[in-house]
């Protein structure tokens, strides 16, 4: 048995299956990954606050949390929580001496200062969105990645810097100059480099179209197990791997159980039905994130806006209402595929018949008619990935054509090169071959024009 769940302050009832099972996460790991920093963690909510999932940000950011407090209310201007709540929170903070709390909401400059002031010197206050932002650029490895998270940061310091200087009647900028132009600057020159890498990273999908690759990506909200299904799906690739040693496309591909494992995209290839396929991997959405601040991972989420076909990958062991929010906020934050979007309500394994059924109905209620088709699968086993494969060829933009050609030496380097791009059917009758060619209809053009140039000897 592990240690007990850590004590929560409350003005309502505790979800104590929530609060065990996120303190199950936190403990999940080696003692290696053992977190070195503490936190408490504050959920405020109206209606019914829970600290599930602050706690698993905190876990990814390496806190261990030490207590919690939630209150049912609506915001206070000066602390966020109430007056009595935030001094109660003060004395647990001198009780547990936490290097840290952090608030699953976004708090303005004026709560920060306010917190800051009620609370011991040397502990950091964080909200949502800071904690967010910090276990991204502690994940971020490439270039792309490292300049989308300095933008979100810079996008989330300028209106607090704004706010600060215009308190401040912009005197000692005058003196000193003003951090928020440096900001405005520093955000400008940024955008200007991730424009340059997206248009990068845009011709590289249109020379993997031209060398007959279908563009399939992979999107949900984080933890739903979308590496999982990268792993059932890709050639080079299986379950019992996770940090498989070998050359990707681009990046590596994980499956780990935390929050934001995924933070720049993994493609692998993939054959499936004999369609060649680049599956993409991409960073994993949470609620309560601004949508400018998502805007600052848009050379990440434009892999599904420019996919031939999209997988939504839905947590189905999430409760309905729970997976109804979820599935929101991905809706909301990635733009239309070119070709179809389709549902993998994965982990099935994890429930029955009947909580299947109500998960369908809940993906139809609100995602309507955005949504092509709605497939139940479970990465971890394998259940249900077949016919997700079959779905993805269905969905994915096909032509076919069939020539009459010379048996000669040029019909040979034809072949080979619509063997690499496509499938290709040969039946040889004498001096003449019969080909059936299907592919992407681009590629299927490309046949043809070059089939008729091919002559006989």
């Amino acid at each position: 048995m592990g240690d007990p769940p850590s004590p929560t302050l409350q003005d309502s009832p505790a979800n104590e299956t929530d609060a065990q099972r996120a303190s199950t996460t936190e403990r999940s790991g080696s003692d290696g990954d053992r977190p070195d920093r503490t936190a408490i963690v504050v959920a405020r909510d109206a209606a019914d606050p829970d600290t599930t999932e602050i706690r698993r940000l905190a876990a990814a950011a390496g806190y261990a949390v030490v207590d919690a407090l939630t209150q049912r209310r609506r915001e206070d201007g000066q602390y966020n929580v109430g007056r009595g709540k935030a001094e109660e929170l003060a004395r647990r903070v001198a009780e547990t001496d936490p290097d840290a709390v952090l608030f699953d909401s976004e708090l303005t400059p004026g709560q920060y200062s306010s917190l800051t002031a009620l609370l011991p010197d040397g502990v950091r206050v964080v909200d949502r969105h800071r904690l967010v932002l910090d276990i991204f650029e502690a994940g971020a490895g490439g270039k792309a990645a490292r300049l989308q998270v300095e933008l979100a940061k810079l996008r989330y310091e300028r209106p607090r810097v704004r706010e600060t200087e215009e308190r401040t009647h912009m005197q000692r900028a005058a003196e000193t100059g003003s951090r928020l132009v440096d900001i405005e600057k520093r955000i400008r020159t940024v955008e200007r480099k991730l424009d340059t890498l997206a248009d990068r990273a845009s011709e590289r999908r249109a020379e993997r179209r031209e060398q007959g690759f279908d563009l399939v990506a992979i999107a949900g909200y984080t933890n739903a197990g979308k590496s999982t299904l990268l792993h059932r799906l890709a050639d080079d690739l299986s379950i019992a791997e996770t940090a498989p040693e070998h050359a990707d496309l681009d990046g590596v591909a994980e499956v780990e159980d935390r929050l934001f494992k995924t933070l720049e995209t993994t493609t692998r290839r993939a054959t499936i039905d004999g369609r060649r396929v680049l599956l993409t991997d991409t960073v994993g959405l949470v609620d309560g994130i601004p949508h400018d601040l998502v805007a600052s991972f848009s050379a990440t989420l434009d892999a599904v806006a420019d996919s031939d076909a999209a997988l939504l990958v839905v947590d189905a062991s999430d409760s309905a209402a729970e997976m109804r929010g979820k599935l929101r906020v991905s809706l909301a934050e990635i733009d239309e595929p070119r070709g179809e979007l389709l549902v993998a309500l994965n982990k099935t394994d994890l429930g029955d018949e009947d909580d299947l059924a109500e998960r369908r109905r809940a993906v139809g209620e609100v995602a309507g008619d955005r949504v092509d088709e709605i497939v139940a699968v479970s990465a971890l086993d394998g259940a249900g990935v077949g016919r997700l494969a079959d779905t993805v060829v269905d969905a994915l933009p096909d032509e076919r054509a069939e020539f009459d050609l010379p048996n000669t030496g040029e019909t040979q380097a034809f072949l080979a090169w619509a063997h690499d791009r496509g499938r290709v059917a040969v039946e040889y009758a004498g001096e003449r071959v019969r080909v059936e060619f299907s592919a992407r209809p681009a590629v299927v053009e490309r046949a043809r024009s070059r089939a008729a140039t091919i002559r006989a000897d």
